[in-house]
């Protein structure tokens, strides 16, 4: 994967990704970063370099979420080691 800037395109395709292979994972962004425990679904909406922009099903509404990021992400890679990084913390949370 190259390293790009995150750009509306990179971010899209990082979110469509997240969205359609990861579901689990931002879901829990959402219950454990956006301090959403009664989450029941989330879906990553936009990436950029210093968060995400997530919407949370809560008791059957749709609740909008911003997680920010403990660095700056320089670029895409750094978006990919920055959100296994960050599932990987929230696991052991859970």
């Amino acid at each position: 994967m190259a390293a790009d800037p995150i750009t509306t395109a990179v971010s899209n395709r990082i979110c469509a990704h997240m969205n359609d292979d990861h579901a689990e994972a931002v879901l829990l962004y959402a219950t454990v970063y956006g301090q959403t425990p009664e989450a029941s679904a989330a879906t990553m909406v936009a990436i950029d370099p210093l968060g995400m922009d997530l919407t949370a099903e809560v008791n059957g509404a749709s609740v909008p979420l911003r997680v920010t990021f403990d660095h700056e992400l320089e670029h895409s890679e750094d978006a990919h080691t920055t959100l296994v990084r960050m599932i990987k913390t929230a696991r052991k949370k859970d």
